[in-house]
């Protein structure tokens, strides 16, 4: 195949069974379990097992998973002091990114990416994939008080995984609603198929890297605005349209310019984004616990949904995940820009569970290229040129 597609569109590059999606129906499934269902009865230590194993686990097994997850929550003094000479200016993604491939330098664990031999090493790959997940949510929930001149608040082992996030981030007890909203976002965000963060993980784990590295890569690839990054874009997006009585006239001037409307549109979905809906659909049960104030930012974001509808709902363009998940973040008190940073904590269950499936039938990825300059010519010396 020569033919050049601009982004690989429609371009398979692996083969997996983690994931499905259908963009005319607008369904997600993780392992064949839809993720309304997941989202509604399940938990993300259960989702990130189902992602890793292939199977949903018996009570005894999700037990075990669950135990190992708190026990390695913690990181080395050493991550911390890196962390507090990093500029607090600085992006909680550029943070994340350093810090996940600081660890293993510090926890060293490629003894087994020497050859073939790793696709069988199943305890070497579950045993990597916890520690890194288990720590993903403790180097973000740090940084909040590291950037801010604070030591870090210690993770506690007597919390889930969503109750322990919230807790690192402000010191108290986790709401129960806020846990239960935080856990259902673990889910929804934990997988979809070959995206950009999850292909350069594959590219990454191809080489027998590091799994500390391999996640690294994904993280820098989700930071990007047209990826992980929209969310707060979307945010922003909405501070800058202030009321849902100016969005007509807002939506018509960008719609002129032929700008990108945030959250809007998928190049898979072909109807509104299923995780789109539960976020909404969380985002009006919190509501209605804080008793029924909208706030601008979600009353907003409803107006112009309804009419991106209208002018993009022919055009197949229709709320992404990214357009409610921002403004669900917002409510629950966490900052703007660390909205990816959480979307990487749970992306990486996915990551984890593409980077084993890749390790099974391992083969460097090299794609070709179209070549588009000079034919071959002779070296002009420079006093000549």
């Amino acid at each position: 195949m020569n033919e050049y597609l601009p982004g690989l569109e429609g371009v398979p590059a692996t083969k997996s069974n983690i994931s499905d999606l259908d963009g005319k129906r607008g369904v997600l499934t993780y392992r064949g379990y839809r993720i309304k269902d997941l989202a509604e009865y399940s938990s993300f230590e259960e989702t990130a097992m189902l992602l890793l194993d292939g199977r949903l686990p018996t009570r005894e097994e999700l037990a075990e998973f669950d135990r190992q997850i708190r026990s390695n929550r913690r990181v080395k003094y050493n991550i911390r002091e890196i962390m507090k000479y990093l500029p607090a200016t600085g992006h909680p993604m550029e943070m994340l990114q350093a810090s996940i491939a600081s660890l293993a330098m510090f926890y060293p664990g490629d003894e087994c990416l020497t050859g073939s031999e790793v696709c069988e090493d199943l305890d070497y790959v579950h045993n990597m994939s916890v520690k890194i997940l288990a720590r993903m949510a403790t180097l973000v929930a740090m940084w909040q008080h590291i950037r801010n001149g604070y030591d870090p608040i210690e993770p506690r082992d007597d919390l889930t995984y969503a109750e322990n996030l919230l807790y690192m981030f402000n010191g108290r007890d986790p709401d129960p609603l806020l846990a239960r909203i935080m856990d259902a976002c673990l889910i929804l965000h934990a997988e979809h198929t070959i995206n950009a963060s999850t292909f350069a993980a594959l590219v990454a784990g191809s080489t027998l890297a590091s799994p500390y590295l391999v996640i690294a890569a994904a993280v820098g690839t989700l930071a990007g605005p047209l990826h992980g990054g929209a969310n707060q874009r979307v945010v922003e997006m909405l501070r800058e349209i202030g009321s849902p009585d100016r969005a007509e006239a807002w939506l018509e001037d960008k719609l002129a310019k032929k700008a990108k409307i945030w959250g809007m549109g998928h190049r898979e979905y072909k109807v509104k984004d299923p995780r789109a809906t539960i976020l909404q659909n969380m985002m009006l049960e919190l509501m209605r616990e804080r008793g029924g104030e909208m706030g601008p930012l979600f009353e907003t974001a409803l107006k112009l949904e309804e009419l991106c509808e209208a002018r993009l709902g022919p055009k197949g363009v229709y709320p992404n995940v990214d357009f409610y998940s921002g403004i669900l973040y917002s409510a629950m008190g966490i900052p703007e820009d660390q909205f990816t940073s959480i979307f990487a904590v749970a992306r990486c269950a996915g990551w984890l569970a593409h980077w084993r499936e890749q390790l099974k039938d391992n083969r460097i990825f090299r794609p070709t290229q179209v070549y588009t300059g000079e034919s071959e010519r002779d070296y002009i010396p420079i006093g000549q040129r």
